[in-house]
């Protein structure tokens, strides 16, 4: 099932993304101009002080190929990590996203990956096109995902913009 391309990333008017499924497992792939420079966008999706925030977790990042990542969920506790499969600053960042059994995800989730892409946005140094593509997932947490990321990367934004985050209950 293929689902047309919901997220134009010149226009953040819609920000649902797009889902893929082949051979029982979902993709979600979300875009954004973010009206701030790539080294800015990279450091915000990589230090761990700056992820601790608009993804209100502990952060945990040893940046290398092969390092690893490691995240727990501020209260709820889950505990995600995976080895980082590409580092390749500012542009991508591909990680496994593995996270432990919790009463909320009781199955826990042991196969996805999240990779995250900037690129300039044309001439304008000071916008970055991020790509966010969370793959391998079940369909249970492709649903569970699909309706997260969204608020977390309006977190990212507005915490880049020095604005207000937006509340995490909306997700």
């Amino acid at each position: 099932m293929n689902n047309p391309s919901l997220n134009d990333p010149k226009d953040n008017a819609s920000k649902a993304g797009t889902v893929n499924v082949d051979d029982g497992y979902a993709t979600l792939r979300y875009e954004r101009r973010v009206p701030h420079s790539l080294e800015e966008v990279w450091n915000a999706i990589t230090d761990p002080k700056e992820v601790s925030v608009w993804f209100s977790v502990k952060a945990r990042i040893d940046a290398r190929p092969g390092g690893s990542v490691e995240y727990i969920s501020v209260p709820a506790g889950k505990r995600i990590s995976g080895r980082i499969l590409v580092w390749d600053p500012p542009h991508v960042f591909e990680h496994e996203f593995h996270m432990d059994p919790h009463p909320q995800h009781p199955d826990g989730d042991a196969e996805s990956i999240v990779r995250w892409e900037l690129t300039r946005d044309g001439s304008d140094n000071n916008s970055t096109i991020l790509t966010l593509i969370h793959r391998r997932l079940t369909k249970d947490n492709s649903l569970r995902y699909g309706s997260g990321w969204p608020i977390y990367l309006d977190r990212l934004v507005a915490q880049l913009g020095g604005k207000r985050l937006p509340d995490l209950r909306k997700c």
